[in-house]
């Protein structure tokens, strides 16, 4: 399984952005996907992630402000970032976890950084 994201750069605090991530090298399907960050000197931390059916689950700290979707037919999945602060800051990587496994999968990570 390989994912590759993009998506991320430098913003004013109250931009938005939105990360792609494109899923290829396994059935789609058969994974939940989801979208972690690591702030600097943190520990990596999980944002929000999406099943095939498109139930979603999000961290407090982004609630009302992030949206994640996947496009099924493109194998991909988004994550809309709005009304970001500074606490956003950090690298961004995609996930992907084969349902029923232990298999967890990552994408290289894409950087987003957040200015006041």
């Amino acid at each position: 399984v390989q994912l590759q994201a993009s998506g991320g750069g430098l913003v004013q605090a109250g931009g938005s952005l939105r990360l792609s991530c494109v899923f290829s090298g396994g059935i789609f399907r058969a994974f939940s996907l989801g979208w972690y960050r690591q702030a600097p000197g943190k520990e990596r931390e999980l944002v929000a992630t999406i099943t095939y059916g498109g139930s979603t689950n999000y961290a407090d700290s982004v609630k009302g402000r992030f949206s994640i979707s996947r496009d099924n037919a493109k194998n991909a999945v988004y994550l809309q970032m709005n009304s970001l602060t500074p606490e956003d800051t950090g690298v961004y990587f995609c996930n992907a976890d084969l349902l029923r496994t232990t298999n967890h999968y990552w994408g290289q990570g894409t950087l987003v950084t957040v200015s006041s």
